[in-house]
């Protein structure tokens, strides 16, 4: 978790039934010895001490955009929805615009993006968030952008800086 609590995991749930075993990306309700309810937030991950959950303090993410009403730039800072976290993300640096159809690069070091293109974007979380890449653990390495009450941008990450 990236409030950094330990405790030890007494019961899982899913959906108001009690079960036994919970797997990667898994949405539960859990109880616990050791960690007050108010240190697990939305959006945390918990995990098991040997193979503790990625925090970010920046990651790389494949973007596409969906629906903007101008050019996106580095130092915009649109809502990012992943998983269950929603928290403030800023463009850091637009590494390169791809083609959306074959993922092939046809510009590096865009100056901007518009609705319909595709890129390579660093982007640094306003806090730290818990996150992996699409690669290891799918559910939880896909994102959506939103600003203005839309849905402007979704994407995968592919690599987190820790």
């Amino acid at each position: 978790m990236p409030s950094g609590e330990k405790g030890k995991v007494n019961s899982i749930e899913t959906h108001y039934t009690k079960i036994d075993v919970a797997g990667p990306g898994d949405n539960i309700g859990f109880n616990t010895k050791g960690v007050p309810k108010d240190k697990v937030g939305r959006g945390e991950i918990v995990g098991h001490p040997s193979d503790l959950p990625t925090v970010a303090k920046a990651f790389t993410g494949r973007i596409f955009i969906i629906n903007h009403p101008t050019a996106v730039g580095e130092g915009y800072t649109p809502v990012l929805h992943l998983h269950t976290a929603q928290i403030a993300v800023r463009f850091d640096k637009l590494i390169s615009k791809l083609d959306p159809r074959t993922g092939q690069t046809v510009e590096e070091n865009p100056a901007y993006l518009r609705t319909g293109e595709a890129a390579v974007v660093r982007f640094v979380p306003l806090q730290p968030t818990a996150m992996e890449t699409f690669k290891d653990y799918p559910s939880l390495g896909r994102f959506a952008l939103r600003d203005m009450g839309t849905t402007i941008g979704a994407g995968v990450v592919i690599a987190i800086e820790e």
